[in-house]
Parts: C-alpha cells; sequence; structure tokens
C-alpha cells in the first residue's frame, strides 16, 4: 500500500492565506488543539418525555430493560443527567440534561467534518490523511501500531513486566537510592523494547504500590514522575517503540536500523546524565527517596497463598474493594504489599510473548535493512501475522484453562455480592439504631424540659400557696405538685405531653383534672409502647415503606442525619436494582446479551479480553483526524508559511540554531498541537516544505543541517511528553488516569512544576550530544533526498 501513496505537490505559494476558507481552517486547527489540552463537556436540554419516550422505544424492541419509574430513572443513573434547576434528573423539573464530551477523540473529527460542509477540504486531504501522501501513511502506521502494541501488552498481562519488577525490588533491598537506581535502569531498558506503554501500564501501578507500603516514602513523586520521563526517553531509540517515531520514519524514508543508529548515543547519555540529576538535586528531599526504605512484611501464610491472576473478573475477591478504600488503613497497606510482593505470572504467556516479540524486532529490523524502499514492505505485513499468533496463543491458553478460570471467577463473583449485601445491612442497622437513638435522646430532653417547667411552675406559685386556705392547703398536699402545674394555664410543653399520653393510649395517663402521681420515669405499658414503635420503624426500614423511614430521617438535624439518609438512600435503591434485575432475569435485552456474553469472554478469556480492553484505540481516529487537519493546513498554504519562517530561522542560526531551535519547538508543540503525534505530523509537512523551497531556489540544504534538524525534532516529540501538560502524548493522559485509580491525585500545576527541570536538563543533554553527533559523523555536502 505504501508504494502506491502519490505525491502531492506542495504549493509554496503563501497568497492563498487571504481566502475565508484558508483563515477559517487555521482558527478551526488551532481551537482543535486547544480542546485537546482542555477537554470539556457541552450541555444538551431535552423534555424528559422526549427521553423517556425514546428510551420507552428502546425497551420495547427489547434493546435495553424497562424504564425505572419516578426517582430511579435511567437519565439518573444512567447517564448522569441533572435537571436546569440544579436537581437530579427525575426529581424535579421537565428537561433533561446530556453531556457531549469534547476531548482528543470528537474535537479533531467535528472540526474536520465541519471543513468539509463548508468545502474548506476535500477528497484530496482526506485522501492524503489516511491512505497517505508524500511517503506518511497513516493507515500502515496505525496498523503496525496496534499490532505491536498487542503482543507488548500481552506481554503485560502475563505478569512479566510486575515479577521483574518484583526482582528488581528483591535486588536493591531496603536501601533506597540504590533501588531507585535500579528501577530506573530497569523501566529505561524494558521500555527500549516494548515501548512507553506496557510500561506506563504495570509500572505505574507497581510503583503506586510500593510507595503506599512503605512508611518512610512521604509522597511517591520521585518514583513516578522519574518512571514516566524514563519511559518516554527509552521510547526514543527504536522506531517500533513509539507512534511518532514511526511517522517521522516514513516521512523522511528513515531506514529503522539508521534511525537507531542516529538516536541511541543522544538517548542514552541523557539517560545517563538525567539519574544523578533526579536524585540529587530535583528529588533530593531524604522523604522523597530515603536512604533505608521500610516496608511492611508479609506474613508466612501471605507468602505460601497462590498468587491470582488479576486478570480473571472478581479473582481477588472483596481484596480490591477493600484496597481502593483509603479508610481501611493498615489492611489496604496489606493487600496492597501483596499485590507486589507474591506477584502472579503465566510463565508460558511470558516466555512465549518474548519470543514473539524478539522475532518481530529481528524481522523488522532485517527487512526494513534489506530494502531499498522502505515503502516498499508495510511494516505491518510482519507485525499482524505475530500479532495474531500471540492472540491464537492467548485463545487457545484460555479454552485449556476455562474450568478454573470461570471456577475463580464465580467464587470470587460471590464473595463480593455477599460483602455487598452485608454492607449494606450494616449501613440500615446503623441508620436503625440512629433513629431509634436520636427518638430516645429526644424523648428524654422532652422529659427533662417538662420537669425544669414543672420546677420553675412551682417555684412561682409558693407565694400564693402560703397565703391560701387549709382546705386548699390540704387539697395541695393531695394533688402534689401535678396539680399547682395543671392549675397553670402557661404550659404548652405539659399540655403537649398530656395530649400525646392520651392519643397513646398508655394505661398511666389520666387528663389534668384526676388526683394521680406523675412518675417521671417511663412505664412497664410506655417501654412496650416504645419497643413496639421502634419494631415498626425497623419493620418500615427494612420494607418498602419509603414514606415513614422519609419522614423520620428528615426530622433529624445535622451533618450526620443527611449523610445517614444518603447511605440508606444509596443502599435502598441498590436493593431494588437488584430485586429488578433478579425479576428482569427473563426478558432478554441487547444490552444485557452483551453485558453477559463480555463476562463469559473475561471468564473464559481473561487475557485476550483484557489485552483488547488496553489497546489504544482512541489513537485511530485522533490521529487520522489529526492527519487531515494537517493536510488541510499543506493545502492552505500554512504550512508553507510556516516552512518559510524555518528556513529564516535556520539561514541566520544555523546547525546549531536548527538543533536547537527544532527541539525547543517540538516541545512547545507537543502541549499545544494535539499531542506529540499531532506535533510530529505537523512538523515532518513543515520539513519536507522546507526541502521543496531548497529545491524551488535552488540551494539545497546541507546533509548536516537538514538530519539535524530531522533527528532534534525526533528527541523533543519523544522527550516533549513529560513537559507541562498530560496531553502532550496519549501516554501521559494513561498515566494520570492510572494514578488516579491508585488514589495520587496529580494536579496539571504540579505536573508542569515537576517536569519542567526535568524536561530541561534532558533536551539540553540531548541536543549537545546531537550537535557533537552531527559535526562527527555528517558531511557539509548538500543533501540529496533522494
Amino acid at each position: 500500500m505504501a508504494e502506491d501513496l502519490k505525491e502531492i505537490d506542495i504549493d509554496l505559494n503563501t497568497d492563498i492565506i487571504r481566502e475565508w476558507r484558508s483563515i477559517v481552517t487555521l482558527i478551526v486547527f488551532v481551537f482543535t488543539n486547544i480542546v485537546v489540552l482542555f477537554p470539556f463537556h457541552i450541555p444538551f436540554y431535552f423534555p424528559k418525555s422526549f427521553i423517556n419516550a425514546i428510551l420507552d422505544g428502546l425497551s420495547a424492541f427489547r434493546i435495553i430493560g424497562p424504564r425505572q419509574q419516578q426517582n430511579d430513572s435511567p437519565c439518573e443513573t444512567v447517564y448522569g443527567a441533572v435537571d436546569p434547576n440544579g436537581g437530579r434528573a427525575g426529581e424535579a423539573g421537565f428537561f433533561v440534561r446530556l453531556e457531549f464530551p469534547m476531548n482528543f477523540v470528537t474535537a479533531p473529527l467535528i472540526a474536520d467534518l465541519f471543513l468539509l460542509a463548508i468545502l474548506a477540504i476535500g477528497r484530496e486531504e482526506v485522501y492524503g490523511g489516511t491512505i497517505g501522501a508524500n511517503h506518511i501513511s497513516p493507515i500502515d502506521i496505525m496498523a503496525f501500531f496496534i499490532t505491536l502494541a498487542y503482543i507488548a501488552i500481552s506481554i503485560d498481562a502475563s505478569g512479566l513486566i510486575r515479577y521483574l519488577a518484583f526482582k528488581v525490588l528483591q535486588k536493591g533491598g531496603r536501601f533506597g537510592h540504590r533501588l531507585f537506581f535500579y528501577l530506573y535502569a530497569f523501566f529505561f531498558s524494558l521500555g527500549t523494547f516494548i515501548g512507553n506503554d506496557p510500561i506506563i501500564l504495570s509500572g505505574t501501578a507497581f510503583l503506586a504500590y510500593m510507595t503506599r507500603v512503605s512508611s518512610n516514602i512521604i509522597h511517591p513523586r520521585a518514583w513516578i514522575f522519574s518512571q514516566f520521563a524514563v519511559a518516554n526517553i527509552a521510547s526514543a531509540i527504536l522506531v517500533s517503540s513509539n507512534p511518532t517515531n514511526l511517522v517521522l520514519a516514513g516521512a523522511f524514508s528513515i531506514k529503522f536500523v539508521d534511525y537507531t543508529a542516529n538516536m541511541i548515543v543522544p538517548v542514552v547519555i541523557t539517560a545517563i546524565v538525567l539519574f544523578p540529576f533526579l536524585l540529587y538535586i530535583v528529588f533530593s528531599d531524604e522523604s522523597l527517596i530515603p536512604l533505608s526504605i521500610q516496608m511492611h512484611e508479609l506474613s508466612e501464610e501471605q507468602r505460601a497463598r497462590k498468587p491470582v491472576n488479576p486478570n480473571i473478573p472478581h479473582a481477588r475477591g472483596t481484596a480490591e474493594e477493600q484496597e481502593n478504600d483509603p479508610a481501611n488503613g493498615e489492611q489496604s497497606k496489606l493487600l496492597s504489599l501483596e499485590e507486589i510482593m507474591n506477584p502472579f505470572l503465566d510463565k508460558g504467556g511470558a516466555w512465549f510473548g518474548a519470543v514473539i516479540m524478539t522475532a518481530t524486532l529481528v524481522t523488522l529490523l532485517a527487512i526494513n535493512a534489506a530494502s531499498q524502499n522502505t515503502g516498499e514492505h508495510p511494516v505491518f505485513w510482519v507485525t499482524l501475522p505475530a500479532a495474531f499468533v500471540m492472540f491464537c496463543w492467548d485463545i487457545t491458553f484460555g479454552w485449556i484453562h476455562r474450568k478454573e478460570t470461570r471456577k475463580i471467577a464465580h467464587d470470587g463473583r460471590l464473595e463480593v455480592e455477599r460483602a455487598r449485601a452485608e454492607r449494606q445491612a450494616r449501613e440500615l442497622e446503623e441508620l436503625e439504631r440512629s433513629i431509634i437513638k436520636e427518638q430516645e435522646e429526644k424523648e428524654v430532653l422532652d422529659q427533662e424540659a417538662q420537669e425544669q417547667e414543672r420546677r420553675r411552675d412551682t417555684t412561682t406559685a409558693e407565694p400564693s400557696v402560703s397565703q391560701a386556705s387549709p382546705s386548699n392547703h390540704n387539697a395541695q398536699d393531695q394533688d402534689g405538685v401535678t396539680s399547682a402545674v395543671d392549675a397553670d394555664p402557661a404550659s404548652p410543653n405539659l399540655d403537649a405531653h398530656d395530649k400525646d399520653a392520651k392519643s397513646s393510649g398508655l394505661p398511666g395517663a389520666k387528663p389534668p383534672g384526676d388526683n394521680q402521681p406523675e412518675n417521671p420515669h417511663p412505664s412497664i405499658s410506655a417501654n412496650s409502647t416504645l419497643y413496639e414503635k421502634q419494631e415498626s420503624a425497623r419493620v418500615d426500614l427494612l420494607g418498602s415503606s419509603k414514606g415513614v423511614l422519609s419522614g423520620a430521617i428528615l426530622a433529624k438535624e445535622g451533618e450526620k442525619s443527611r449523610a445517614s439518609f444518603e447511605r440508606e438512600s444509596d443502599a435502598e435503591r441498590q436493593l431494588r436494582f437488584n430485586i429488578a434485575d433478579s425479576q428482569d432475569r427473563e426478558r432478554m435485552t441487547l444490552v444485557l446479551l452483551v453485558a453477559r456474553a463480555y463476562r463469559w469472554s473475561q471468564e473464559t478469556f481473561p487475557t485476550p479480553t483484557v489485552v483488547l480492553g488496553h489497546l489504544p484505540f482512541a489513537l485511530i481516529p485522533f490521529a487520522f483526524s489529526m492527519f487531515v487537519l494537517v493536510q488541510a493546513l499543506v493545502t492552505k498554504g500554512w504550512v508553507p508559511v510556516f516552512a518559510y519562517g524555518w528556513d529564516h530561522w535556520v539561514n541566520k542560526t544555523g546547525t546549531i540554531g536548527s538543533i536547537g531551535g527544532m527541539g525547543f519547538l517540538s516541545v512547545i508543540l507537543c502541549n499545544f498541537a494535539g499531542t506529540n503525534i499531532g506535533t510530529t505530523i505537523l512538523l515532518s509537512r513543515v520539513i519536507q516544505a522546507w526541502q521543496k523551497i531548497h529545491e524551488a531556489n535552488g540551494t539545497p540544504i546541507s546533509n548536516r543541517t537538514f538530519w539535524a534538524t530531522v533527528y532534534s525534532m525526533a528527541l523533543g516529540v519523544n522527550y516533549g511528553a513529560f513537559s507541562t501538560a498530560f496531553s502532550a502524548s496519549l501516554a501521559g493522559l494513561l498515566w494520570r488516569d492510572i494514578l488516579a485509580r491508585k488514589h495520587i491525585r496529580v494536579r496539571r500545576l504540579d505536573f508542569a512544576r515537576v517536569n519542567l527541570p526535568i524536561i530541561s536538563i534532558a533536551m539540553v543533554v540531548g541536543c549537545l550530544v546531537l550537535v557533537g553527533e552531527v559535526y562527527i559523523i555528517r558531511p557539509d555536502t548538500p543533501y540529496d533526498a533522494r
């Protein structure tokens, strides 16, 4: 396919940029990259009746289950919608709010569709951005990267990376600086061959666990940022390690062996110089990298326990939920310690995957080196069969062990469901106790208030009692304090108490005129009635009488009561959903069928299911859309404008200026031009236009300056991933999400602040080494693109 790529002529006439379509194209490109950098959601409001009608229609066609009624509307539970007044959908209002994501997947695609609608781009741009043009074939690059990624992630799913990291941890022992060096070298060596994505997937989780179970590592900052930086540095050595390298090698017809030969020296020296800089300057605080690491110890029982395959759903039972709950404290640390100190390893899958990966890379290098033209043999011709062989191995291995994996998944799911049911029962019981306790406390307070009112009324009545007649005095002696208080009409609390006594039917309750002494303590009958009320409240709580429970809860005061109500509501809603699900088991729907098929796949073929779920499929629409956008800049005259600017810079600064300028420009654009992939696409087209400018002028570029520019861009787009924004690379977005799942929050400002000195020293060292390299091995003769 690559050999059929047509050469799209780059028009060097910049007058076209004055046309309105060219101006709109540039604005759309800039806005798209801003959205990639700062994603957001666009709210849309629809009438609730309209949404319900659609859901009812889907339910009628057996696509989804029946719509829940009232407060359990699917708009609330499924779509997370809210009404315009700020409440939850289904609670108030007549509209439902749905949110459309604007991110690195949707924004470039919408931009392309918009430019197609206004005829700013056409078939030529779409063809060049998908099939390919000028030596860049996006479809070949994506096929190569996805198939090779399957092999790399399958090796990761076998547990090999975590197992090797565990061995490195054992080798490093409790010496902090030595362990930091061992992990640094391990991630660099492994990332060189399998790329940065598998290192991010397994290495990040491993470091999160390791720093959690250490008692004297205050913050994991030093370990996770160093790992992220070294993984992206290592990915610059081989073409196969990063899609940016594929784009660059294809654009300039660079053989894989030549690319590695030119990149290995600057990259290795960068890694060597960066290590002491990280250890003694950036992360010099002993609380980040202590001299001696103190870790919790596993018990003999935990060490002897057979490690479980994390690819099997619910394989660890309730351990995963307990581990992810920050409230568990020491228990969570012990579970994390078991995860790293007793790792799972599928030896067969690990060895087979390592052999397949090695054979694939060797074959790629051999075929690419022997080929006269890199487009003659598309690289995915090698990786696609290798990935298929790896996939067949995973499927066969899963089918052979299906009984064991299904049993593990079934037992774990039962354990999780049982634990959740017990937790809900405890929450309901705690809520019941809190309600009863507050009721009792309220009754005690009422009795104390009544007693104080009686004493105050008795004190007020003493002067009048001293002047009373003997008959009145005798009557007061017989009636006691009750008569005096009852004679006072200004006793609202007592009146209310008497009314409650009448209505409750207590045997001891008498009207104010009866001369009965009042017992301040509850009688046996009163206790029995209170017990009956509590039993009734308990039945109502566990039953379906939501109104009584809500009324009792709304009477409570303070944040504690509201929190209890929220817990009860969630638990009660979950119970109702479980009941509804069990009642609808006979009603098969498409969603339920897909869910069951996916669960069956997880339990029968755990490894391929996990690997397919981790493949960067989102990269495909993003890359194609960005290729089309950049091709639009080419045809609308903007890329030649950028090329003229670059030519002016090189003429002023020479070879050294081209290395420093392109290195700086590529790092900056990684953060503002649609990740490092979008930056590579754009700058490759700019350099191609720069070549056209010199061909038109008859003044060739020197061999030294041209290759200095190309390889400084290679350094910048790989190193730029750890610069100032998560969106500088897709690996950065993945790294942030994994850390968030491990309860490690990295803010954007912290990401930029910590990475700024790291990217600065890495680029300075890499560019200085590249300057020496090109002056030693590259002649100053004219560059010949042929």
